[in-house]
């Protein structure tokens, strides 16, 4: 994946999580981590939880969560992005792998695994379930799994038709008849519709717990994000966070987060 070490090296993550459009994505799926978390302490007594971020970049999850008692490992491609997390932390367990293949994890092992990223730079169904089948090897029965997504709609609206690409992506037979994106590997991002978040579910053979947008609008409106004062900001993400498992909104954000149980 030596496009990833490319693109990564150059793209600076950790900007766009403090800006407010990472905010919003980051605080939302917080809490729905949470969520899960508590559930299983219900049941988890005798040792901490154990979590493996998939796809963890320079540790936006990995390193807070290890800071509230978790067993976390982190698994990552980038080098680059692993050297900046274990800077951080050194709580974490990282290791240098595919999402594909996560060779030397347990089998079995973990109660909650994050995979917010890899979905992103995976080009066919093929590979993206090769992906969520290698994250539920390493699961527990009973384990959550939380896949993000980018989608279609996003793509087409931001890209094509805002940032003025249309004719460019027509002729380049970026779109299907019905204006599907058609991504590789140079393009660097794949795009979803739900339909194929739930081919992956039901291929996978996993559970559905919920379905939900970590930023909803946010993205279309970043400039004006910007002017918020901070209660107005607070505000915002509470409204973000109550539209967040709409189904007739999930599709239009930039990004979809699937929480899948381990059967």
């Amino acid at each position: 994946m030596n496009y990833l070490e490319e693109y990564y090296g150059k793209f600076n993550e950790e900007k766009r999580f403090d800006s407010r459009h990472g905010q919003v994505e980051f605080i939302v799926t917080m809490r729905y981590v949470h969520r899960f978390m508590e559930q299983m302490r219900g049941d988890i007594t005798d040792r901490p939880l154990r979590l493996i971020d998939i796809g963890a970049g320079t540790g936006r999850y990995a390193v807070p969560l290890a800071d509230e008692g978790l067993e976390v490992c982190a698994v990552e491609p980038v080098k680059h992005n692993l050297s900046r997390m274990k800077a951080k932390s050194d709580r974490i367990k990282c290791m240098q792998r595919d999402a594909r293949d996560m060779h030397g994890v347990s089998d079995g092992y973990y109660d909650i695994a994050l995979m917010l990223g890899p979905m992103y730079h995976l080009f066919s169904h093929e590979d993206k379930l090769k992906a969520l089948k290698e994250t539920i090897r390493v699961m527990r029965p009973g384990g959550v799994i939380f896949v993000g997504y980018c989608m279609n709609e996003y793509a087409v609206v931001t890209y094509a038709l805002n940032e003025g690409h249309l004719s460019e992506c027509l002729q380049a037979g970026r779109f299907t008849d019905d204006y599907h994106t058609i991504s590789h590997e140079e393009d660097i991002y794949d795009y979803v519709r739900i339909e194929d978040i739930d081919r992956l579910m039901s291929d996978g053979g996993l559970k559905r717990e919920i379905l939900f947008s970590p930023d909803g609008p946010t993205n279309y409106i970043r400039k004006t994000l910007k002017k918020l004062s901070d209660e107005e900001f607070d505000r915002y993400v509470d409204y973000v966070a109550s539209i967040a498992e709409r189904h007739d909104l999930i599709g239009a954000a930039a990004h979809t987060v699937d929480v899948l149980k381990v059967i």
